[in-house]
């Protein structure tokens, strides 16, 4: 059976009518409208969604800068674990504890380890008594990916690492380095799941059937939930201004491309941003 997981948080809060604006972005409704995350949660879950996400990706210094992150980043994780848990208590599904790439997103570039693990110890740490699954997502370099397996390595719940690749060509990370030592990276953090999101469908089916062929008789469990941004030729990052959602990405057509990605050997699919309940009940009812 096809896992499925939820959609785009903050394009969902957006349609919703929650306090949602830059530079704060889904941080915000968690600081001026908390019901309006549960209401999204209620949507998902709702639509069929097995795996929630907590609304904790905008929680770093980029979004809600440096002096509120310090004084109530610890706490705004600990919310966006708590509703997330309620709401999967009430439907009988389980919390992805979100970590973002806390630097920025699709900026391998700046990442810098030490910069890094003081965030993602408060998001942990905040986190930590609500994940049933810990989600490193939108990583875009492998560096990332391993500062994460590090830090939750004596953590006994499952990781899941998801990549985000280059929407442009033969499918890679977003660093340039390669589907298959996406794979080799995380058999070795003994991750529970590789993923693919934050990025256009069309590069996922060759990333999903890349890693399947990688994985040989090690294989983990494969995620795929893409992004519904229109085509731009300037690489803007994935919560760094609002871009446009395509015209041709309805449910039934993005039920399409998940069904390619299942029969590459996918077993998880949900969406990311501008991928909202109704697509998630269209995969729901199309791929069990």
């Amino acid at each position: 059976m096809t896992t499925i997981l939820d959609g785009g948080m903050g394009r969902e809060l957006q349609r919703l009518g929650a306090p949602f604006r830059q530079p704060e972005w889904s941080a915000l409704a968690l600081l001026q409208g908390p019901e309006y995350v549960t209401q999204a949660h209620e949507g998902f879950a709702r639509a069929g969604a097995n795996m929630i996400s907590t609304n904790s990706y905008a929680i770093v210094p980029f979004h809600i800068g440096d002096t509120l992150f310090s004084e109530r980043g610890l706490a705004l994780a600990g919310l966006a674990g708590q509703l997330a848990r309620d709401v999967a208590d009430r439907h009988g599904v389980r919390v992805a504890g979100s970590l973002p790439p806390v630097l920025g997103s699709y900026r391998p570039d700046l990442f810098e380890v030490k910069a890094a693990r003081a965030i993602l110890t408060v998001l942990i740490e905040g986190l930590t008594p609500f994940a049933d699954v810990w989600l490193a997502e939108t990583l875009s370099s492998l560096g990332e990916a391993e500062l994460v397996g590090e830090m939750l390595a004596a953590d006994s719940r499952p990781l899941w690492l998801s990549f985000t690749l280059n929407d442009e060509g033969s499918a890679s990370l977003r660093s340039g380095e390669s589907i298959e030592a996406a794979v080799a990276l995380a058999q070795k953090l003994g991750a529970a799941a590789l993923l693919f999101n934050c990025s256009a469908p069309e590069v996922m089916e060759e990333a999903v059937a890349r890693a399947r062929a990688a994985m040989g008789t090690d294989a983990i469990e494969i995620g795929v939930y893409a992004n519904g941004f229109a085509h731009s030729d300037t690489e803007v990052p994935a919560n760094g201004g609002l871009r446009d959602i395509r015209a041709d990405l309805d449910p039934p057509r993005y039920l399409e491309w998940a069904r390619k990605w299942v029969a590459a050997g996918a077993t998880m699919v949900g969406g990311c941003c501008g991928i909202g309940p109704q697509h998630i009940q269209a995969l729901a009812g199309g791929l069990r």
